[in-house]
């Protein structure tokens, strides 16, 4: 396939599950790796690999790249990527900065320009609830919404309340200083690809499923990076919420009445615009906000540097090939590839949105 075309305009499905799959990891920013890696423990995850950079290439033979050249930050990092069951994606990354840049997004509306949060599938999210209300209790910085009902398929089914079945999710938003969280419990139906709970977990979780940005761009151009360039399948598109269809959406993104936003998600190519047990996890949700909102922009609190939800990673074969493709692309500062902090041949970019990825060889 020659470089200059995307991934997804020429070549067959198996060529293009080959380059790039489901998000890779979440990348959190944190001031004590030890207190992080117990937080994730409940939720399933287990210690993977570890690996430093440091501030700038020094002047040793050294393998790594380092901070400075991948993630454009002055400051010596310690990172340790978490691991969940079998999982290929949906992993964690945390990032322990000699000097962080800044505090993060930390408890601020998932109505930014910037804001990045990271969704997980759990079989009991009252156990998850119970301990948002303990924390708040205690007086420990927190902000949570109680597990609200949503029909996600099928909207316009309608049923009889205590005859048929009810299908669809609880889903609760969970703010803390170092984690933008949304989880969900399914009820009345199941997919197979979408999300593998632990069951011995704490909390009953799977891997992270899905990964949100938010944007505005009446024109949808920037939407075509990811399709276009990443080689990445565009499975819904537009599809609205409203302050008046959704108390769950109006309460996670601060909808005040008559607002509302549009959500495109972006798949692994393996997943299906039409057969919805063949979803994969790994989704990428782009929530679109129209231009005539007054939204503040925060790209600077959630970039490699910051405390808090501040990365993501794709992994993908023919690094060399997605760099030039990148590179001929409307993103901006593209970096040379070199090794990230485990080893891993990698290269970052900003995408046309604002937002910063990076890209790891697998």
């Amino acid at each position: 396939m020659p470089l200059s075309q995307s991934p997804t305009s020429s070549c067959p499905s198996e060529l293009r599950s080959a380059l790039i799959a489901g998000l890779y990891e979440a990348c959190i920013g944190v001031p004590n790796l030890d207190t992080a890696i117990q937080y994730w423990e409940q939720f399933g995850y287990r210690v993977g690999e570890e690996g430093n950079l440091s501030a700038t290439i020094s002047a040793k033979r050294n393998t790594n790249g380092s901070a400075q050249a991948l993630y454009h930050v002055n400051s010596s990092l310690r990172s340790v990527r978490l691991r969940h069951q079998t999982a290929d994606h949906g992993l964690i990354r945390l990032m322990q900065w000699q000097q962080p840049q800044n505090e993060g997004l930390g408890l601020e509306s998932m109505k930014v320009r910037g804001n990045r949060w990271a969704t997980t599938l759990t079989a009991d999210v009252l156990t998850i609830l119970n301990q948002a209300e303990e924390a708040h209790r205690t007086g420990l910085p927190i902000r949570y919404t109680m597990p609200h009902w949503e029909i996600i398929y099928n909207k316009d089914r309608t049923m009889r309340p205590f005859i048929d079945p009810a299908i669809g999710v609880r889903e609760m938003l969970l703010l803390q200083p170092f984690t933008r969280q949304v989880l969900f419990q399914r009820f009345g139906y199941a997919l197979l690809h979408y999300g593998h709970i632990h069951d011995q977990s704490a909390f009953k979780a799977s891997q992270i499923t899905h990964m949100g940005l938010v944007i505005q761009d009446d024109s949808k151009e920037t939407l075509k990076f990811y399709e276009d360039v990443l080689g990445l399948l565009r499975s819904r598109d537009d599809v609205k919420t409203s302050y008046e269809s959704s108390q769950a959406g109006r309460q996670m993104f601060d909808l005040q009445p008559g607002e509302e936003f549009f959500v495109t998600a972006f798949d692994d190519p393996r997943s299906s615009v039409t057969d919805l047990q063949a979803a994969r996890s790994g989704r990428l949700y782009i929530v679109r906000f129209p231009e005539a909102y007054s939204l503040p922009s925060r790209f600077e609190m959630a970039r490699p540097g910051c405390l808090g939800m501040s990365l993501y990673t794709y992994r993908v074969g023919d690094i060399e090939g997605y760099r030039d493709r990148v590179q001929r692309s409307s993103a901006q500062a593209v970096t040379e590839i070199c090794n990230n902090e485990f080893g891993d041949r990698s290269f970052s970019f900003t995408a046309p949105d604002g937002y910063f990825w990076t890209l790891v060889e697998g």
